[in-house]
């Protein structure tokens, strides 16, 4: 038995040898590598109105705050009719308006040259517009600085006209603010001029309240010296609007000039409170928009 199980071995031990070395030549092809699927793309998202934006709501009507005034009609009778008492005749002349001599190292380019005018005579405040006198026209008080017997200011070159009109229609008088002319020509003292640099004298502190002194604040009008036609403040103070369109000089002699037709900024005279002595001279100039307001600008009425 043992012999016939030795002869079947060896019987098919070449067919074994052969498929094992056939096996040794097979080349085993390698597990594919795993590849990450693609994301798929993202939807695009569908395009979308902007939202509308809520309409404001109406704001309700209201009706216009109408001005209070804390006088009664008998004491705004009474500050209107001072206001005319107070007016101060000028008599005409010719004068020489600009960079004069007495001007000094002061003067800016805007001063010159200096040349000859002719004005005939007006009236002009013997101080400037208080703001008893504005709310007596206005009903308001716009001023920064209160008190009755000051000067008003934080008004504008068209707020001023306003006030001309309403003053106008309560009087039936024709007042207006003076001309840039007839400012310096009363500030100088008129024809009775001392030639002084500074509207009443060469010592400022003597006739305006300017940055040296006022402590920054308005005072009541009609405290310092007046010049030599009874006029007070005309310099410092508060600036104070005057008619004219600013413009440039010219050299040639003129006769009532009322300056440009038309222009950007308005002429402003005097220097004010808050400003060192050289913008307070009488030749000195200034200007601004006609809707400007600050609380050094007023006004001085002309008549």
């Amino acid at each position: 038995m043992k012999k016939f199980l030795l002869c079947l071995m060896l019987a098919f031990l070449p067919t074994l040898l052969m498929a094992q070395a056939a096996g040794a030549h097979v080349v085993r092809k390698p597990k594919p590598t795993a590849v990450a699927p693609k994301p798929a793309p993202k939807p695009k998202p569908k395009p979308q109105s902007a939202p509308k934006p809520k309409p404001a709501p109406k704001p309700k009507p209201q009706a216009a705050p109408k001005p209070s005034s804390g006088y009664s009609q008998a004491e705004k009778d009474r500050i209107i009719q001072n206001l005319i008492d107070n007016m101060v005749y000028v008599a005409g002349g010719t004068f020489t308006m600009g960079a004069t001599s007495e001007q000094g190292s002061d003067v800016s380019s805007d001063e010159k040259p200096a040349h000859q005018v002719t004005l005939s005579s007006f009236s002009i405040g013997k101080y400037e517009v208080t703001q008893e006198e504005w709310e007596a026209v206005m009903g308001s008080n716009p001023s920064y600085f209160k008190g009755a017997k000051r000067p008003v200011e934080q008004v504008s070159w068209d707020d001023c006209q306003e006030f001309i009109r309403k003053l106008n229609a309560l009087t039936g008088k024709h007042f207006r603010l003076p001309t840039e002319a007839e400012w310096e020509y009363a500030a100088r003292g008129g024809n009775r001029s001392c030639g002084y640099k500074y509207s009443g004298s060469d010592n400022l502190g003597n006739v305006a309240w300017y940055y040296d002194n006022s402590g920054s604040t308005t005072h009541l009008v009609g405290q310092k010296q007046a010049n030599e036609l009874g006029l007070y403040d005309m310099s410092g103070n508060v600036w104070e609007w005057c008619q004219d369109w600013w413009g440039e000089y010219s050299s040639s002699t003129q006769t009532n000039p009322k300056g440009p037709s038309s222009g950007s900024f308005l002429v402003r005279r005097g220097g004010s409170w808050g400003l060192i002595a050289g913008y307070c001279r009488v030749s000195s100039r200034d200007y601004g928009s006609p809707d400007y307001r600050y609380y050094s600008f007023g006004l001085r009425l002309a008549l």
